[in-house]
């Protein structure tokens, strides 16, 4: 029954991803045809395109050797690396296995590329604060978002919501110097594209706000299937929650008010944590054993930190 719930769940989550790129989409294309007609709207789509394509020539190392990170070899990190030389296996990824290190308190981890060249970094604060089974957990994440190439539908989306807004933009602007002539009455006042020209902008951030927050409940999910453990994501999940909830319970108390739940580019974590528990145990794909067997660890041993990559790594050949 658990392993129909996750399909379930990727299912209506890719659904939603789908209606979502969909929606994103049209609110682009409104604002094109105003400016330019069918031939705008192609141009836009053309640009969004074109965009998300130059994106990917960016090198992973490029992000990361930009931000500081360092790269973590397996003689100084080896727990880690069998747990994600695991994950990787399971995700059916063939590019090796790459971990930085970011030297900041704060908890934590995020991945860069994509299935074909990309990294994850992990923070010093997360490092110390969760178990290995935990950090399996918030690994086995990120090794979703290189799996799905997360990076690169979230960068059409950026593309989308900034295009959307240089459009409106431009179509204010031929606007303004129509107001001569509406005040001549040679034309009427254009209601209804002011009033499309007016919402697009925040409607296309508020989609690709729901998007970010769709892919990170897909992820949950995927890690659940490469760990079999879906407590043990949960439980980093509530670490992460009493680390970053308590400067918002600082501005809106224990109960924040619920739009702030629309400008959220991760989901509600106790939402998040409700469904990873409503899976159940032992829902790995194809049956597998799960990574941890229901028994905390403590943390991994690093064995020495690295220092920063430098401004020449992202030059380095990819291996």
């Amino acid at each position: 029954m658990q392993p129909y719930r996750l399909w379930r769940s990727r299912l209506k989550n890719g659904l939603q991803t789908l209606l979502i790129l969909l929606g994103l989409s049209l609110v682009l294309s409104v604002p094109g045809y105003l400016l330019a007609g069918v031939g705008g709207v192609l141009i836009c789509l053309a640009a969004v395109l074109m965009a998300v394509y130059l994106s990917s020539w960016v090198p992973a190392r490029l992000i990361l050797a930009s931000s500081g990170a360092g790269l973590l070899q397996r003689h100084q990190a080896p727990e880690l690396y069998r747990v994600l030389d695991a994950l990787y296996r399971r995700a059916g990824l063939s590019l090796p296995p790459r971990l930085y290190y970011a030297p900041s308190p704060d908890l934590n981890a995020f991945a860069v590329g994509d299935r074909r060249d990309g990294g994850i970094a992990l923070t010093e604060g997360l490092l110390r604060t969760l178990s290995l089974r935990q950090l399996a957990g918030v690994l086995a994440h990120e090794v979703s978002h290189l799996r799905h190439n997360d990076t690169r539908v979230m960068s059409m989306a950026a593309a989308m919501s900034r295009l959307t807004l240089w459009v409106a933009t431009l179509v204010q602007v031929v606007l303004i110097m129509m107001v001569p002539m509406m005040i001549r009455g040679d034309i009427g006042i254009p209601w209804l594209a002011l009033l499309v020209v007016a919402l697009s902008p925040t409607v296309s951030s508020l989609l690709q706000l729901a998007l970010s927050r769709n892919r990170e409940y897909t992820a949950d999910l995927d890690a659940v299937a490469l760990t079999g453990d879906p407590r043990g994501l949960a439980s980093a999940l509530e670490v992460l929650e009493r680390f970053h909830g308590a400067w918002l319970e600082s501005l809106f108390g224990r109960h924040p008010p619920a739009w702030l739940d629309w400008l959220r580019t991760h989901p509600p974590t106790r939402e998040r944590i409700r469904r990873l528990l409503a899976l159940g145990e032992d829902t790995a794909d194809d049956g597998r054993p799960p990574l941890f067997r229901h028994t905390d660890t403590g943390s991994p041993v690093i064995t020495e930190r690295p220092g920063p990559l430098g401004r020449r790594y992202w030059i380095v050949r990819r291996r």
